[in-house]
């Protein structure tokens, strides 16, 4: 730990239902699944904060707050064109910071 504050990667959870409907999914689509939380977890900043911060994402993916009144709160990450969505919350901590993946779609 550098600085006081650990960076990318980081550790990512999942909450149980988020988790069943993963390993509910087809393989393909647990494929994109798997593409989209590796995105999140080097990202230097989860939440994808300010202009174009997500254009580096490939395509077909994007990232927008799940409430616009609350920046800093649930974010959804949308993969294969919109078809997918991981929705999760970044706790940024100085000592073990991590992402927890509430929720995870794809149709």
């Amino acid at each position: 730990m550098t600085g006081g504050f650990m960076g990318p990667p980081w550790q990512a959870d999942w909450t149980k239902k988020a988790e069943e409907d993963r390993d509910a999914l087809p393989e393909a689509a647990r494929t994109l699944v798997s593409a989209a939380r590796a995105e999140l977890v080097t990202a230097a900043d989860p939440y994808f904060r300010g202009i174009d911060t997500d254009r580096d994402l490939p395509a077909g993916m994007s990232v927008e707050p799940a409430q616009s009144t609350r920046p800093g709160g649930q974010h959804v990450l949308y993969f294969d064109h919109g078809r997918g969505w991981l929705r999760y919350q970044f706790t940024r901590r100085t000592t073990d910071p991590q992402l927890v993946i509430e929720e995870c779609f794809w149709q």
